[in-house]
């Protein structure tokens, strides 16, 4: 039995504490630098102050993780807390590793702003040390792509996989020329190498939000909604010239069709399929018209299915679902009466935009071809990216501000 019961609670978890642990890290750590009466007591106090506030923000980021999940699975909070928690174990690591030092050797002079270097130095740290992951991640991807183009032609949205494995390893690259060609013995890293740690901090919450992305994606593609469903909504995604659906399409009924089949099995309820997408210029009729086609094929009763045929994307498949289940049930959208069916990579962005409209839905993923999935999940990483824009620019701004305060204090101390 799981123990975190996913979408099982209705108050949204906070984490406004973080910030003032934060604050109050700040102070004790300034504090300590100022008071300390030798080099060794106070790497020693230092170090081991900076680990006790990791520890804390490792419990805080993934207890407020699993109350996220059992709030709403699909959030950007989900993947935040995720990205940054391999972050900050990372950072722990490296600080412990100075405690355990400073415990059993005598602390030279200078070793204290060592400890300060560490922690500027931390996002260019990190990229070091995930680079074999992102490595075999691109290589991956690269991988797929190739196959993609031969199975599907070559096409811009084909080789976005390798754009993006091409961004990583050139990210990758320029840091460790860096870091192993630039920098020189007796350089002050705080002052000439500002820049490399600002573009280090841009990469590391890129890096963040890939690896959150990778997490909160197979959490939602894994969870399986409970039965007593509704409704289930059924994303379009392009027909055939013919009218029929694409296997990509038939994919997310057939997921559709399987839930319902099982759900009627175990509680003996019905629900009614909401087949949702419009008709697009290259195509002969509506994709909503497509389905309902389809779900009467396979012996779906036509009570049984609501279409929805104006949307063009999905955030107003979302939309104009919600609508169309209101004016059956008033009540339905704010409770656990209704699932989506897509396809696997577009599970948890489809799930976050049926929130943005206030419609708590859970969904289910089909499938797809191997070569495909990389690709198409790239594409879905994009759009996360360029959405939320205020809360992503004050996340990276923070971190911009960390590390610059970082430098200034750094330089201060020297």
């Amino acid at each position: 039995m799981s123990i975190v019961k996913i979408d099982s609670r209705n108050k949204k978890p906070k984490l406004w504490n973080l910030l003032a642990l934060s604050a109050a890290a700040a102070v004790g750590l300034l504090l300590i630098l100022r008071t300390g009466d030798s080099n060794t007591v106070m790497v020693r106090e230092a170090s081991g102050w900076i680990c006790m506030y990791l520890v804390l923000v490792l419990y805080m980021l993934g207890r407020a993780w699993l109350h996220q999940l059992e709030y709403n699975p699909y959030s950007y909070n989900t993947i935040y807390y995720s990205g940054f928690f391999l972050f900050a174990l990372s950072v722990l690591a490296t600080h412990l590793n100075i405690l355990i030092q400073s415990l059993t050797v005598t602390t030279e002079h200078g070793q204290v702003r060592m400890v300060l270097q560490t922690l500027l130095e931390s996002a260019r740290a990190y990229m070091i040390l995930f680079f074999p992951f992102l490595l075999v991640f691109s290589a991956g991807l690269f991988i797929s792509n190739v196959s993609l183009i031969r199975h599907e032609g070559k096409r811009f949205v084909n080789i976005l996989g390798m754009i993006l494995a091409a961004m990583i390893i050139g990210g990758e690259l320029i840091l460790l020329i860096w870091n192993y060609m630039v920098t020189r013995p007796g350089q002050e890293p705080a002052a000439s190498g500002i820049w490399i740690n600002l573009y280090a901090a841009f990469y590391l919450y890129f890096e963040c939000m890939l690896v959150g992305a990778i997490i909160a994606n197979a959490m939602a593609v894994q969870f399986q909604p409970s039965y007593g469903k509704e409704f289930m909504i059924v994303l379009g995604c392009g027909i055939r010239k013919d009218g029929t659906p694409t296997p990509l399409l038939r994919g997310r009924i057939d997921k559709a069709l399987e839930f319902y089949h099982r759900q009627l099995e175990e509680t003996g309820k019905k629900l009614c399929f909401v087949v949702s997408g419009g008709q697009g210029p290259d195509e002969v009729i509506s994709e909503s018209a497509c389905m309902r086609s389809y779900l009467l094929e396979q012996g779906i009763a036509p009570d049984q299915i609501i279409m929805e045929d104006k949307s063009r994307s999905t955030a107003e498949n979302m939309r104009f679902s919600k609508e169309k289940i209101l004016a059956v049930d008033p009540e339905a959208a704010g409770e656990c009466k209704v699932a989506f069916a897509t396809t696997n990579y577009h599970v948890f962005r489809s799930g976050l935009l049926a929130r943005r409209v206030k419609m708590r839905a859970q969904g289910i993923g089909a499938p797809t071809r191997w070569y495909f999935w990389p690709n198409a999940a790239v594409r879905e990483f994009v759009g996360l990216l360029t959405e939320h824009r205020l809360k992503q620019g004050l996340i990276l701004g923070g971190m911009i501000l960390f590390y610059i305060g970082m430098t200034v204090l750094l330089l201060r101390f020297g």
